[in-house]
C-alpha cells in the first residue's frame, strides 16, 4: 500500500518527537530541550521509562545477534529506526558477517541526516526516509532494491515503534504487518514489541501526554493481547513473547524492568 501521507523535511525542535525522546533516554546527543523536558514530564508518572529505553536497546542488539548466528539471516529491514545510536543493527549484524545488509527506514529528517552521515562508507547499509505504514515506498526504494533479495529470509524489525502509530484497518499495526508479511520469503522473521500496560490509567496517561506532546505523532500503548494478535500465523520463537528484558538475556545478572507500571513487550516470530 503507498500512502499520501506527506513527509516533513523540517527538523522542528520545538516539537518533541519519539525519536529524540527515546535518544535522551539511551544518553545520546541528538535531542533538544523540549524532548528533554517531554521526558521530564513522562517520568512523573512512569518513572521506569530511562530503564525500559536501555532494556529495548539490548533487546534488540541480542534479538539481532540471534537471528545472524542461530538462523543466519543476512538481510534487515527496520521499520521505525530512530536515531542512531552505539551498538545498532548494523554493526552487530555486520561483526557476525561482514556481507549482512541493513534497511533503516524512519519518517524523523532527523534520522536521515545523522543516519546518513554514520553510513557514507558502508556500502551495505542504507538509510531512507519513509513512513513505516508506506510498504510500497519502503520495498520499492531503490536503496531497497539495491540491498534486498526478497527471494531469501528477511528479518523485519519493528522495535518499539508500534506504539506511535494509530489503530486503523487500513494503516495500523496489523494492516502493516500483514502487508510485509505478504511479501516476505517463507521462513523469514518478524521482530514486534512495544510498550504496554494493563493498568488502564497509565494507558490513558502516557496515550494522551505523547499525543499532545508529539502534536499528534503517536497511537496509544496497548496491552499485551494486542501485541500477541500482530503474531497471528507465525511460528513464535522461545522463549515466547515477554517483557523484553528477559527474552534471552546474555547473564545470570541481567538488567531487569525495575517496576511494571508500563513494559516493552513482545518478541520474535518466524513465518510459516
Amino acid at each position: 500500500m503507498h500512502t499520501d501521507r506527506p513527509l516533513s523535511k523540517k527538523i522542528d525542535a520545538t516539537v518533541p518527537t519519539a525519536a529524540r525522546m527515546y535518544d535522551h533516554y539511551l544518553g545520546g546527543k541528538d535531542n533538544y530541550a523540549a524532548d528533554r523536558a517531554a521526558c521530564e514530564e513522562l517520568d512523573k508518572v512512569v518513572p521506569s521509562t530511562r530503564r525500559l529505553a536501555l532494556n529495548n536497546r539490548r533487546f534488540l542488539q541480542r534479538v539481532v545477534g540471534t537471528l545472524a548466528t542461530d538462523y543466519g539471516i543476512r538481510q534487515f529491514l527496520d521499520h521505525g529506526s530512530g536515531l542512531p545510536t552505539q551498538n545498532n543493527v548494523h554493526q552487530v549484524a555486520q561483526a557476525i558477517d561482514p556481507d549482512a545488509r541493513v534497511i533503516y527506514a524512519d519518517n524523523d529528517p532527523m534520522v536521515l541526516v545523522h543516519g546518513r552521515a554514520l553510513l557514507e562508507q558502508n556500502e551495505r547499509t542504507a538509510v531512507i526516509h519513509a513512513d513505516l505504514r508506506d510498504t510500497d515506498a519502503i520495498f520499492s526504494h531503490p536503496d531497497t532494491e539495491r540491498l534486498i533479495d526478497f527471494s531469501q529470509p528477511v528479518a523485519a524489525l519493528f522495535n518499539s515503534v508500534f506504539h506511535c502509530i494509530p489503530d486503523s484497518e487500513t494503516d495500523g499495526p496489523q494492516a502493516v504487518i500483514r502487508r510485509v508479511s505478504e511479501r516476505l520469503a517463507p521462513g523469514s522473521f518478524m521482530v514486534i514489541c512495544q510498550l504496554v500496560s494493563e493498568d488502564p490509567e497509565v494507558r490513558e496517561f502516557v496515550t494522551d501526554f505523547m499525543d499532545r506532546a508529539t502534536q499528534g505523532h503517536w497511537g496509544r500503548v496497548r496491552q499485551e493481547k494486542d501485541v500477541a494478535e500482530l503474531f497471528a500465523g507465525m511460528e513464535i520463537i522461545e522463549p515466547g513473547l515477554v517483557e523484553v528484558s528477559t527474552w534471552r538475556p546474555d547473564t545470570e545478572v541481567h538488567t531487569r524492568q525495575l517496576t511494571q507500571e508500563w513494559i516493552e513487550f513482545g518478541g520474535l516470530g518466524r513465518l510459516r
